[in-house]
């Protein structure tokens, strides 16, 4: 019994691998190599020329990206088909398109490269956009640029790159330098991720730990933090967007682990997110970054406790409506008998009835259930003579306050209305005076129908 107790085990864990590997198949990652080939990368770097030395890890990194499930590659080349002088800043071709099964061709391209040209980096990010095939949520789109270089024509690669980024065609590009002077920095961290290499040796390590970035998720928690300081708030949704191009990432159900902690989720650390919980109302935090191989924590402070508005006989009542409003903006439409959680504070309720019927500063408290009861309406029937303007008041104090207007041509209506005093004024559509006015008073009592005859 012990040993099939195991053997369960064992076949559970590997359903659950199955299915969370089935899950992240869905998505897949496209790579386009971007590869400086222009006249100075002939040039020597300690004790190779820069382009023998890019392009020998660049090769090494396409075998061990050959064999990666979900992973296709392509490879862009600029400088390497018009040599300098004179300038020719439309020096840029895909060489390899995505497909798969390209990896010996991107190998083979790479080997015979011959250095000549000048630095389009902006023109070749523009023509990027068209080399990825088309966009979805199931697809990441990464480019990898190489380059000793900064951009030699008239272009200006900052602002392409933030442009396509915005339309979502790919993600914050990364940059690899070799050997390029300190001060050129700036003029890469505005295109994508820069990483500067120093020394030759530490080219493959740089281009490893791109790899890893592209490749490897990020763990992180969502902490719904109640009024006690605790993450004990859950089962509300939550939209993650990507804070430059305003496209949804990832939506969750925040969801508590069998421990009873917030479940980890697995993110994309090349995206810097904003955050919507769609709590009632909602909360928001824009611009957060993810470490890469880091565990990030992310807190909202979200106490809850639960509305309920109750109505007796609602039968009496056609698709009744309650606005909830935080101050004077309307956050939500309940009905009664539903109990709704919002965050905890004051809001203002309109009852959508004949009166309407208003009852400011209700308060939700953590944890709590806030009930108010709506009183039971009764049910008058208005008979008109004949057709004319008529109108209804509801008196408040000294005070007659308009409500409805009966349909002209209407001879009967049946209207719900709350408990009160009520007066009708009628004329007749053929009457000229205004003497001709027809009035009458009625008083409605909860549970109660009555007719009233012009």
């Amino acid at each position: 019994m012990k040993y099939f107790s195991i053997f369960l085990l064992l076949l559970l864990c590997s359903k659950l691998n199955i299915a969370q590997g089935a899950l992240e198949k869905t998505e897949k990652t496209r790579i386009l190599f971007i590869f400086d080939a222009s006249q100075s990368m002939n040039g020597y770097w300690e004790e190779s020329k820069k382009i023998n030395i890019a392009r020998k890890f660049l090769i090494q990194m396409i075998d061990s990206l050959e064999y990666q499930d979900n992973v296709e590659m392509a490879l862009r080349v600029y400088g390497h088909q018009s040599v300098v002088p004179p300038q020719d800043c439309n020096d840029t071709k895909l060489e390899v398109p995505f497909k798969p099964g390209n990896a010996g061709e991107i190998r083979q391209t790479l080997r015979y490269i011959d250095p000549k040209g000048t630095t389009p980096i902006a023109h070749s990010l523009e023509l990027a956009a068209s080399d990825f095939p088309e966009v979805n949520s199931d697809i990441r789109n990464v480019i990898i640029l190489i380059t000793d270089g900064v951009e030699a024509c008239d272009g200006d690669p900052c602002a392409v790159s933030l442009e396509l980024q915005k339309k979502g065609i790919y993600l914050k590009p990364f940059i690899i330098g070799i050997g390029l002077d300190v001060d050129l920095k700036s003029s890469f961290e505005c295109i994508g991720n820069y990483l500067e290499v120093k020394k030759e040796e530490r080219f493959g390590g740089t281009l490893e730990y791109v790899i890893s970035q592209v490749l490897n998720k990020t763990s992180a928690q969502i902490n719904l933090i109640d009024a006690n300081g605790s993450p004990t708030e859950t089962d509300v949704p939550m939209t993650f967007y990507n804070s430059v191009s305003d496209k949804v990432r990832y939506q969750f159900m925040h969801t508590m682990n069998a421990k009873g902690n917030p479940d980890t989720l697995f993110l994309d650390p090349l995206l810097t997110y904003n955050i919507t919980i769609h709590t009632i109302p909602e909360l928001h935090r824009d611009s957060i970054r993810l470490i890469a191989g880091k565990h990030t924590t992310i807190g909202f402070d979200a106490p809850q406790g639960m509305l309920k508005i109750e109505c007796p006989r609602t039968t009496m009542y056609k698709d009744l409506q309650i606005l909830i409003r935080k101050n004077t903006e309307i956050i939500n439409i309940q009905t009664p008998n539903e109990v709704t959680k919002y965050l905890t504070g004051k809001y203002n309720l309109e009852v959508l009835s004949l009166p309407r019927i208003l009852i400011p500063d209700v308060e939700i408290n953590q944890s709590k259930t806030t009930s108010i009861t709506i009183p039971q309406p009764g049910l008058v029937t208005i008979f008109k003579p004949t057709t004319g303007p008529c109108s209804m008041f509801v008196q408040k104090g000294n005070k007659l306050e308009w409500i409805y207007n009966i349909p002209e041509k209407s001879l009967r209506e049946t209207l719900t209305l709350q408990p009160g005093i009520y007066h009708i004024i009628f004329r007749n559509k053929n009457a000229y005076l205004s003497q001709s006015s027809k009035k009458a008073s009625f008083v409605i009592t909860s549970g109660k129908s009555i007719p009233v005859r012009l």
